[in-house]
């Protein structure tokens, strides 16, 4: 089988940021044709509740909207404040009010928003090529071509990476990337607890780690605890992870009842060299990772998104070289930045050994709340303002 097709456009990776950009640049008149393996399946994406999750920020939640893939308040979490504690007393609050908004983010789940991401792709009849895997990539100055696992090609003028952390595409593009493992693993689970959280997160730097707890829809939260131990809590019947979680923060919320099992992800910084090749870039988490305690990854990801549909609006050749270093150029501010702060504050808040620093980062939290501008400041920048 030798089958060859055109378009402008072909995407590689059908999650949240790859179906996104397929969306968006749909929508900005390209041709667009997105390959994932595994077409979701609907089904089993509404069932239950989705231990992954997300804080969508204001400006991305209004890029989702307008794609129609916003998914149904129902199951939407609302983060109106925060509460950032340190490892020594130290705290920090921030409220939507300090950015001018009625919310900080929104929770979403990766199931519903994924489903809603690809139901808005069958209602725009954006090509998806599924069932089969990409095998080969060749490109030059006037189109990329890739290969498929059944014998099927695709020629386009720009071939775009969405395909995660372990890129395919970086690797075809020879692309190398710096990898820094922190030594610690995500874990995540859902809870339903005793109280209302009222829609604040709350967060905890405890030294040797971080804990947040992040409010979903309704009486629950979504934790996320960067661990170097992640065994010690994925491992414990669910009553017993239950108490541990809650004591973690002193029992503000009472108690909990598990409703996800906990699962754990290697957590590393991955910095390459380079995003964009000749007729092709990387997007997503292909292009760039950090840490998960501010909740920025996937905000980062929806920003290239963002980009490339202003980008490549219209234009005849989406593959110039000229278009794509304008690109590069254009996320390499707001990438480099995102991730030394969040680098940053792990590195400060997990570093136990030099004298005095624990008071330092904890005295820096508290004077920081009492700055009033600056903690506006802070609070904009955190919803992308």
């Amino acid at each position: 089988m030798n089958t060859m097709h055109n378009e402008d456009i072909l995407v590689i990776g059908g999650g949240l940021v790859g179906a996104a950009s397929a969306l968006a640049l749909a929508r900005a008149g390209q041709r667009v044709a997105l390959i994932e393996q595994r077409a979701p399946d609907f089904a089993v994406l509404e069932e239950g509740w989705d231990a992954r999750i997300y804080a969508v920020s204001p400006a991305n939640r209004a890029f989702l909207q307008a794609l129609g893939a916003w998914p149904d308040m129902a199951r939407v979490g609302t983060i109106t404040a925060m509460d950032v504690k340190g490892d020594a007393g130290g705290r920090i609050g921030f409220d939507a009010r300090d950015a001018d908004t009625d919310a900080l983010a929104w929770i979403v789940e990766n199931r519903w928003l994924l489903a809603a991401l690809w139901r808005a792709l069958d209602a725009a009849g954006v090509e998806r090529l599924t069932g089969v895997s990409p095998v080969s990539f060749a490109s030059d100055a006037r189109s990329a071509r890739v290969g498929f696992s059944d014998g099927s090609a695709r020629e386009a003028r720009l071939v775009i990476g969405a395909d995660g952390a372990s890129s395919w595409l970086r690797d075809q593009l020879g692309i190398a990337a710096s990898v820094k493992p922190y030594g610690h693993s995500g874990v995540v689970a859902n809870f339903a607890c005793e109280k209302p959280h009222g829609g604040v997160a709350r967060q905890w730097f405890t030294g040797d780690g971080v804990l947040a707890w992040l409010p979903m829809a309704g009486k629950r939260v979504s934790i996320v605890w960067s661990s170097a131990d992640p065994d010690a809590l994925t491992a414990l019947p669910a009553a017993e992870l239950c108490e541990r979680v809650a004591a973690a923060g002193g029992h503000a919320l009472g108690a909990f009842e598990r409703l996800t099992p906990a699962a754990a992800f290697p957590l590393r910084l991955i910095r390459p060299e380079r995003v964009i090749g000749t007729r092709a870039l990387l997007v997503g988490d292909a292009a760039h990772t950090v840490h998960p305690l501010a909740g920025q990854g996937v905000n980062l990801g929806f920003g290239d998104a963002i980009a490339l549909e202003a980008l490549l609006s219209r234009v005849p050749d989406a593959g110039s070289h000229l278009l794509l270093r304008r690109y590069e150029r254009s996320r390499r501010e707001a990438v480099r930045t995102m991730q030394a702060t969040c680098d940053g504050l792990f590195t400060l808040f997990t570093t136990r050994d030099l004298p005095g620093l624990s008071w330092l980062r904890n005295t820096g939290l508290t004077l920081t709340d009492k700055l009033p501008m600056v903690r506006r400041e802070l609070a904009r920048r955190a919803v992308g303002f």
